[in-house]
Parts: C-alpha cells; sequence; structure tokens
C-alpha cells in the first residue's frame, strides 16, 4: 500500500514538474517570429532581383516559384507584410511592396475562385496597413472578377473550369475567398457582397458536410436541378475519408464568417467542426495532423504542418468568438499546435529549407505533388496565428497558458 502510494506521489510531483517545465508561450511565439522574419527577408532578398517570381515551395534542393496567377501568389507578400506589422521595420515594408505589387494582374482573372488568397492576403494587409487607395482599388477589381463565378441559382461560386466528371465543382477551399466579400460590404456600405458570401456558406453548410461534420473536398452541381450530384475528396485519400486541409479550411472559413456577420450558424458550425477535429481519435500526440485523418498508413502517414497552422489560427479566433467552455480547449489544443510547429520537428533553421519557416507540408499527395515540402500558405497562416496568439497574451497580460 505504501509502495502504491508512493508511486502514485511521484506521479503528480512528475506531472507538476513537466507543468511548470513547459516552456512559457510567450518564448515560443517571439522564437516563431523571429524566425520567420530571418527566413521571409532571406527568401526576398533571394528573389528580389528575379522579375514576377513569388516563392510556392522548396523540393529536390531547388526553390519552386510561381507568378500572379498561381493561387498562392498572395502568400508571401502577405507573410511580410504581417512581420512589418509587428516588427516595424521599413524594409519589411519594402519587401512587402516589392512582391505585393507582382500578384497585382491577378485582379483581372475570372478564370479562378481563388482571388480572395491572392488579392485579400497580399492587397488587403497593404491597405489595412498603408492605406494606399491604389490597394483599395486592386480589391475591388478584384471582388468584382471572383464575382463572375457567382450562379445566383445554384447559390455557390464556381471553383474550377475543368475535369468533365464535374459541372459545377465548389471546394471547401472556397469558404476563404469568402472574406474579401465581406470586407467589401464594410468598406462600401453595399451589403449585396455579404448577401452572396452568407448564400455560398449557407449552401456549403447544407451540402458539403457528414454527419460528423468532416467535409468533403468537392461537390459538384447539377446546373439543372441546382442539387449535388458527385461528392469527392479530390486531394485526400477517399472520397469519404477526411482530408486534413480541408477540414482546417471548413473550421477557418465558418469562424471567419461567424467574426464578419454575427450569425449564429456559422458559429455553431465552427464549433462542430473543431470538435470533430480536437477529439479525433487520428490526431497525433503532437497535434499535426496527418495528411488525410483516414490515411491507410497511419501512423506512418505523413505530416501535413499547413493544416496544423491553419487550424491553429482558427482554433486562436475560434476560442475568443466562442462564449461556451470549449474556447478554453480550442485555445489550448492551438497553443499544442505552435509548440510543436515551433520545435526543430517543423522549424526550418535559419538560412535552409530554401528560405521557407516551417517543414512537412503535403499539398496534393494522390496526385503525387508537393509531399512532404514547405509551403507558401503554411508559413502564411503560422505566422498568423502566432500573432493572433501575441495579441491574445497582451490583451489578458500574458495569461494566456490554459492548463487542464
Amino acid at each position: 500500500m505504501k509502495r502504491t502510494h508512493l508511486s502514485l506521489l511521484t506521479s503528480v510531483f512528475l506531472a507538476l514538474f513537466s507543468v511548470q517545465a513547459q516552456e512559457p508561450m510567450t518564448a515560443v511565439v517571439e522564437r516563431g517570429l523571429s524566425r520567420a522574419k530571418h527566413q521571409a527577408q532571406f527568401m526576398a532578398n533571394t528573389l528580389e532581383n528575379t522579375p514576377d517570381a513569388l516563392p510556392r515551395t522548396f523540393e529536390k534542393g531547388k526553390l519552386v516559384t510561381c507568378k500572379y496567377n498561381n493561387w498562392v501568389s498572395g502568400f508571401f507578400p502577405g507573410v511580410l507584410w504581417m512581420l512589418y506589422e509587428h516588427y516595424g521595420d521599413e524594409e519589411l515594408r519594402r519587401q512587402a511592396e516589392l512582391f505585393t505589387s507582382r500578384v497585382e494582374p491577378a485582379k483581372r482573372m475570372t478564370n479562378t475562385h481563388d482571388l480572395g488568397f491572392m488579392l485579400y492576403c497580399s492587397f488587403g494587409h497593404g491597405y489595412r496597413l498603408t492605406g494606399n487607395e491604389h490597394y483599395q482599388q486592386v480589391i475591388e477589381e478584384g471582388t468584382h472578377s471572383l464575382l463572375t463565378r457567382w450562379n445566383p441559382k445554384l447559390g455557390v461560386m464556381r471553383s474550377w473550369d475543368f475535369n468533365k466528371k464535374w459541372q459545377f465543382p465548389v471546394i471547401i477551399d472556397n469558404m476563404m475567398n469568402l472574406e474579401m466579400l465581406c470586407y467589401m460590404s464594410k468598406h462600401t456600405g453595399d451589403r449585396s457582397f455579404e448577401k452572396i458570401a452568407c448564400t455560398h456558406a449557407n449552401t456549403t453548410i447544407k451540402n458539403h458536410f457528414r454527419k460528423d461534420y468532416s467535409t468533403y473536398h468537392v461537390v459538384s452541381y447539377d446546373t439543372i436541378s441546382g442539387k449535388p450530384h458527385v461528392k469527392n475528396t479530390h486531394q485526400g485519400y477517399a472520397d469519404e475519408s477526411a482530408w486534413a486541409r480541408g477540414q482546417a479550411w471548413g473550421l477557418y472559413g465558418y469562424t471567419m464568417m461567424y467574426r464578419e456577420t454575427g450569425k449564429k450558424a456559422y458559429l455553431k458550425q465552427a464549433r462542430a467542426i473543431a470538435s470533430f477535429l480536437v477529439n479525433h481519435p487520428n490526431m497525433p500526440k503532437d497535434k499535426v495532423p496527418y495528411w488525410d485523418y483516414n490515411a491507410p498508413d497511419i501512423p506512418n502517414a505523413k505530416r501535413d504542418a499547413s493544416a496544423a497552422a491553419i487550424m491553429a489560427s482558427a482554433l486562436i479566433e475560434l476560442s475568443q468568438l466562442d462564449p461556451s467552455k470549449d474556447a478554453a480547449l480550442c485555445l489550448s489544443f492551438a497553443q499544442e499546435q505552435l509548440r510543436s510547429l515551433t520545435t526543430d520537428a517543423y522549424l526550418a533553421k535559419e538560412g535552409e529549407n530554401g528560405g521557407f519557416v516551417l517543414m512537412h507540408g503535403v499539398g496534393h499527395l494522390p496526385g503525387k505533388s508537393e509531399v512532404d515540402v514547405p509551403l507558401t500558405y503554411a508559413d502564411y497562416y503560422y505566422v498568423e496565428a502566432l500573432l493572433r496568439m501575441k495579441r491574445l497574451m497582451e490583451r489578458t497580460d500574458g495569461v494566456a497558458d490554459h492548463k487542464e
């Protein structure tokens, strides 16, 4: 009996010591931001004299770039703007302006739904921080280009223009592009932009989600009946599987829509998606998801740092919007994700990884594209999550380390 009692006391002591010895969240955030600043400036210097180039990934020892017309073009300028906001470094502003200008031709594109990613993540930050009216004009033109893809009969915006098996494909990622529409309503006073965003979000709730609040990647609508005719998970393991980044897009998208509109249906949806993810039996111990929660080779499946970064950023925001008892769990979970991402397992060393901040992202594993590589959007949402965490700690005088 005495030995059992001593063993219990030892376990309690070790658990308390582990909590006490844990690195303060403030130190985690500062280390992550400092590394991001170094890497971003390294990347900017590398590409400054390469006309029109924007970073995409780093594969086989080579930096892979893209131009304005790639869906990821706006993320690196966004990283520079966020770091400029935090550090006030005028060189960061110069670099942000330079790389933002490279994205501008995207404002006339009508063959993509990703203009929110491309323009709002770059010009949106630029306008917010500088008040440059030209940036606002780019956002407005880009928004009208985006709305050429809106179908009022179906109640959604078209995502892709290819593949014979889809009549009118809409992907869960499209939720992320609605923020630019909500912004336009607030900026111009024209509520029609927000109305379209809400209609798209409502239609997506109705047709994209399963009973457990996991989401399909692609839902294609029959243009005559207006109803879905096929549901797929194009970038995931299988049609009925939970592709990790897709789940994160959904969580982030509905959290954002609740913030922008105050509609309780979006809070309910975000809360349910968060519960599905936070409590998923296949969530790894370090809280960095496998590329698909149903991947057949778990626990050896590839991890996706981009899914973790998007999820962490969304959970931090949701924790501040959700008045329920689940808010503390969301914040605690996001903190664990940031702690994991800010270790040597995922955080690149200075001057390595092609200048990207995070390692181990998965773009499109079934298509054998960008597998176990850095991804520019992983960096964007990682920096955003770090800054959200920092602002929260500042508001609460540093008391943001939730302990269960």
